[in-house]
């Protein structure tokens, strides 16, 4: 993919000088184009694509009936070059990397994966190094995509707690009890936000990623952030969603925006009106009386100049809860439905990137 084809070239080019009044012999026009086409360096772009699944599987599927095996039935049949994952938990004293790799495996799906702790990254390629940090915030894992070009893919389930978002639809972020009014104060909702570890594990994302873009590695963040985006909360939704009027400028997102970091689905679709995005909730709301629809669940891409969002989309049921009723979303969202039954209270998010890979001198023989 990607590579220029130097014959067809030709055979374009000879075509053209055939109609051409001064072209009178084609076989020496061609030995003379081949001629200079030889005697001069021809660059060639080798660029290559792959895909990320961003997937909350809410407690390895076990809140609903079947979720494990329709958690393995998405994957295997989507096939996503890589997969970030959250509320993994290792229930039982078992290591949920090697029971879904094993599952994947039975229906003829290779990948590779690390053992994590509410996070965990599933990979078609081999794992070269892997680790996870700010108290198992994040899990990591670093592959060789193409030869010489490597990949580090970070998995993020940021704290829920605090969830400041609760404050501008009239519930407590800590308890999710339902106040006596909404909170739309934007220093109030603030510290409640900054009181939570977000902040500081974002941070601590940002300063590990460093040690990959020196390296000149490919850096992917897919996760739940538990956190609206600073893109979302704008002034043209502001009366929308229950926002009561609130524009805000989330820390999360903004953050790894000012440290070079892209978010895959608004570089698609920057109109967030028409494209809201939204990943949270579709099952068990936690404010049952109001309109709780966020995007809070991401896929970001440092961005060296190479790398470019050719797709992005959200899995999952078009449905979303909205005052505890399944509402079919009307927006301009693009969906892939369920295959099957839908194991989790969030919707995923699938992304498609394009890398534009070293450049090299070629000849023809």
């Amino acid at each position: 993919m990607g590579h220029i084809y130097l014959n067809s070239l030709i055979g374009a080019l000879l075509s053209f000088y055939s109609f051409s009044e001064t072209c009178t012999d084609s076989s020496q026009n061609l030995d003379t184009l081949q001629s200079k086409i030889v005697s001069s360096k021809v660059l060639n772009e080798e660029k290559y694509s792959f895909s990320v699944l961003q997937f909350n599987i809410w407690q390895e599927g076990t809140q609903v009936s079947g979720g494990y095996d329709a958690i393995v039935n998405e994957i295997a049949d989507r096939e996503p070059d890589f997969v970030t994952l959250s509320e993994v938990r290792n229930y039982n004293n078992t290591s949920f990397d090697e029971r879904i790799t094993a599952s994947l495996k039975a229906k003829g799906k290779t990948y590779y994966a690390s053992k994590g702790y509410d996070n965990g990254v599933l990979s078609k390629y081999p794992i070269k190094d892997y680790s996870s940090f700010s108290g198992n915030t994040y899990h990591r894992l670093v592959a060789e995509i193409r030869p010489g070009q490597e990949i580090a893919v970070y998995s993020g389930h940021l704290d829920y707690t605090h969830y400041a978002l609760y404050y501008p639809r009239g519930y407590d972020p800590i308890t999710s009890n339902q106040l006596s009014a909404p909170v739309t104060d934007l220093r109030k909702i603030t510290e409640m936000n900054n009181q939570s570890q977000r902040p500081q594990q974002i941070k601590d994302f940002i300063e590990r990623a460093q040690e990959d873009i020196k390296k000149g590695r490919i850096v992917i963040l897919g996760g739940d952030f538990n956190e609206a985006s600073h893109l979302d909360w704008t002034e043209a939704v502001k009366n929308k969603y229950d926002h009561n009027g609130v524009v805000m400028l989330w820390s999360s997102t903004l953050s790894l925006d000012k440290a070079g970091f892209k978010d895959s689905y608004r570089m698609m679709y920057p109109n967030e009106v028409d494209y809201p995005g939204f990943t949270w909730v579709t099952q068990a709301p936690w404010a049952p009386k109001a309109d709780e629809r966020d995007r809070i669940d991401y896929i970001f891409y440092y961005d060296d100049g190479k790398i470019t969002v050719d797709d992005s989309y959200i899995v999952g049921p078009k449905a979303t809860i909205v005052k505890n009723v399944a509402t079919p979303e009307t927006s301009k969202d693009k969906f892939s439905l369920p295959k099957g039954i839908w194991p989790t209270d969030h919707k995923a998010v699938w992304s498609t990137f394009t890398v534009q890979g070293k450049k090299k001198n070629s000849k023809l023989p």
